[in-house]
């Protein structure tokens, strides 16, 4: 009888080998490109992906002040937080937040669609946003992520 040897590959901490990618936000949809980081974050694009490790790769976002959105999105769209006080419940347009702390609107976006537990926090760690052009992570030598 004849047997075939396929394995699954399972990731697991030992077994990943992380990359690190450079991402250019300038002109690109909000929604677009943070489905995008979140992919590579959570490693699915990889043949080896697995649910329940986190075998994901590290992005480095650049340019998030010049980040776009369709429609009438910059004027009604309506980020909020809570301060914990009562009455304390903050909310930004997303002209607003643009403005104040253009790396929120990245970092907000990438955090709902990752996991919403230990994995994801762990996951979520590994993406740098910055405002402009320039990083602090040459040494890792990113590759271009298109």
């Amino acid at each position: 009888m004849d047997t075939l040897s396929y394995k699954t590959v399972h990731a697991n901490k030992q077994t990943v080998q992380p990359k690190w990618y450079v991402i250019d936000a300038e002109g690109a949809v909000v929604g677009r490109l943070c489905t995008k980081i979140a992919t590579v974050l959570r490693g699915k694009h990889k043949p080896s992906f697995t649910p329940h490790a986190d075998a994901g790769d590290f992005v480095i976002v650049i340019n998030a002040g010049k980040i776009r959105f369709t429609g009438q999105k910059l004027a009604d769209k309506v980020y909020e937080h809570f301060t914990g006080y009562p009455g304390g419940r903050k909310t930004y347009t997303a002209q607003e937040l643009l403005n104040r702390k253009p790396n929120d609107i990245v970092e907000r976006a990438v955090r709902g669609m990752l996991p919403k537990n230990r994995l994801g926090r762990s996951m979520f760690k590994k993406l740098f946003v910055y405002q402009g052009a320039d990083h602090p992570h040459q040494a890792q030598r990113p590759e271009n992520l298109a």
